[in-house]
């Protein structure tokens, strides 16, 4: 395997000293990498508006086209070739004759050219007799040169981290890879719009902080020199969302990055996209309304429709989404396990421990009963569900239940057992949320998680009094995984996170 490998290396090491010296030539003899090439249209539009149109009502339009791209098929016959210019988002056929361009620039230039080369073409379009629309080129110019050989085009990149991490030749080479991130723009502009309509304002908060919070997750930490202080990369940004609504917004949101120093998997990446957003004088439901709204607005601006289909999956967002309390969730997929034993410690202890969960010292009964719940259920969660009453001691920025204060207003959305979104109604009892931070500081003394931060400066601002308020943060990346029927977080940021390429993954 390795002498294939180092026989592939040489091959294009070969191959792209080729290309170098032929781009020396070219500047001998004036190339000077052109910029004033003007393309006037692409290639979907191209099909999209002539597509139906016949030969002879081609001929009859006489439609010049001035088009550019890069060069990754070509049959060379003669004194006339084809060749396939591709552009982000598809490609078409070139017809090039001799006669028409000239014998010193078909001869001693397009057919010196490469595969991968950026080339620019003006021409009249047609359709050949087996019906394929294609430009006869008129005039002809290379704009830029490519010094390496492009991946094969049948079958394109198949490693994947070579595909992540030069993410640039996996768009050459898969067509398909530009509608993914361009649906992603079009989710992320969906949400915006959705917002703004429905009278919130888009705010930024810091991504350096003194304080992270917001989230219990490990931070990324930099320092600052003119400061001199140690900072944070946002974990999250709900505390300083917060602050704007105790000083007077009402309805607001963020959609941003946040960072968290943590593992990577199909469903991490260390720096991802989210959507907070808050409402004054609004509770959890509220919020799990608004969810609904959002993710029927997108689905129908997206798809015209509000049905999806997901892997096996079929969803239609349309309908409201099943909601189920977190212990009545766990007893639909434990047969074995009653709700009284979901209220005594030791019987709870026993049900972890015999699903091979093992408990930590400093866990609560609230803490055991979320790692059954994330064990056992999450993956079940098929179609869409809201999970509530989430536990006090896993939920320390909720306000707890008016009814039994050990739960909190809390939901957590799934869809394909994923986690999507996270919300509820928000603690603005200043004392209660003092003695919740530093319950976490007690514990994290106990434990190995030393990402707890005590943030005296949330807790001056709950003092001015925080509104009755409601907050919900949405995953977009996950979201987006779902709308483009990708199973990787990878899949759908341009560049994640990848170890060096030094190191294997």
């Amino acid at each position: 395997m390795l002498e294939i490998i180092k026989k592939n290396n040489n091959l294009v090491n070969n191959e792209t000293k080729r290309r170098e010296k032929k781009l020396c030539n070219m500047k001998a003899t004036g190339f000077s990498f052109p910029n004033t090439f003007k393309k006037t249209t692409t290639t979907k539009k191209i099909y999209n508006t002539y597509k139906m149109k016949n030969r002879d009502e081609l001929l009859s339009l006489n439609i010049e086209i001035s088009i550019a791209g890069r060069m990754i098929q070509r049959r060379i016959m003669g004194k006339a070739s084809f060749f396939t210019l591709q552009d982000i988002e598809g490609m078409i056929q070139i017809y090039i004759q001799e006669k028409k361009i000239t014998s010193e620039l078909y001869h001693n230039n397009f057919k010196k050219w490469d595969l991968g080369d950026i080339i620019g073409v003006i021409g009249i379009l047609f359709k050949t007799k087996t019906g394929e629309l294609s430009i006869y080129c008129n005039k002809i110019e290379i704009l830029n040169k490519s010094l390496k050989p492009l991946p094969d085009k049948f079958h394109g990149l198949s490693n994947q981290e070579i595909r992540y991490r030069k993410r640039y030749l996996d768009l050459i080479s898969n067509n398909k890879l530009y509608e993914i991130f361009k649906t992603r723009s079009n989710i992320i502009m969906a949400i915006r719009n959705f917002m703004v309509k429905h009278n919130f304002l888009e705010v930024e908060t810091p991504m350096l902080q003194n304080t992270p919070g917001g989230a219990s997750a490990r931070p990324f930490i930099t320092y600052h020199n003119e400061i001199k202080s140690q900072m944070y990369l946002r974990i999250a940004p709900e505390l300083y969302l917060k602050k704007l609504i105790v000083g007077g917004f009402e309805r607001i949101f963020e959609l941003n990055r946040n960072f968290r120093n943590e593992g990577i998997s199909t469903r991490h990446n260390p720096e991802f996209t989210m959507m907070e957003a808050y409402i004054a004088y609004a509770d959890y439901k509220d919020m799990m309304n608004l969810i609904e709204n959002i993710f029927k607005n997108i689905t129908v601006f997206l798809f015209k429709n509000s049905q999806i289909k997901y892997q096996k999956y079929n969803f239609d967002f349309s309908k409201k989404f099943k909601r189920l309390t977190m212990k009545n969730a766990i007893l639909q997929f434990n047969s074995t396990i009653q709700l009284s034993d979901l209220d005594n410690l030791d019987k709870i202890k026993n049900f972890a421990n015999s699903i091979g969960i093992e408990i930590k010292k400093h866990w609560g009964h609230g803490k055991i009963e979320t790692e059954i719940f994330e064990k056992t259920v999450e993956k079940n969660l098929i179609q869409p569900t809201f999970i509530t009453q989430y536990p006090v001691e896993v939920s320390p920025l909720a306000k707890r239940n008016d009814i039994n204060s050990k739960i909190t207003d809390r939901f957590e959305l799934f869809i394909a057992g994923y986690e999507i979104a996270n919300g509820f109604s928000e603690l603005n009892d200043v004392e209660d949320q003092k003695i919740r931070f530093l319950n976490q500081i007690k514990m994290e003394k106990k434990s190995d998680n030393k990402n707890i931060f005590y943030n005296q400066d949330y807790i001056e601002a709950l003092k001015y009094g925080l509104p009755p308020t409601a907050g919900l943060g949405i995953g977009i990346d996950r979201l987006i995984m779902i709308l483009t029927n990708q199973i990787s977080i990878r899949d759908v940021i341009l560049f994640p996170t990848l170890r060096p390429c030094n190191k294997q993954l």
